[in-house]
């Protein structure tokens, strides 16, 4: 069975992580996972479908970026300002519910 694969998100979306419940920030999405093998095996633990839309968050409060599976994420309860030290690099604004990028990151 093929899958269809359009993301549900986009860079900028605000999103919370429905495994490890923190809440981040679309920066990039992959169409399917980019990781190798050996990350996928490593990191992965829940298996989630290599061949769905994989995003690049910045985690709120956090300093570093995750690498996240489409089915772990959902559209943030409170879309507010995520606090990311990577957020200005990023983003050129944000409109109370959705940041907007910079340039295109591919």
């Amino acid at each position: 069975m093929k899958h269809d694969r359009i993301a549900r998100f986009e860079p900028g979306d605000v999103v919370d992580h429905l495994l490890f419940g923190y809440r981040g920030v679309v920066c990039d999405v992959d169409p399917t996972c980019r990781q190798s093998d050996e990350w996928y095996a490593k990191v992965a633990r829940s298996r989630p479908p290599k061949d769905r839309p994989w995003y690049l968050v910045l985690p709120d409060g956090a300093g570093h970026t995750t690498y996240v599976a489409e089915r772990n994420l959902e559209r943030a309860a409170d879309p507010t300002q995520v606090r990311h030290p990577l957020i200005d690099t990023v983003f050129r604004s944000f409109d109370g519910a959705k940041y907007h990028l910079r340039q295109k990151v591919h």
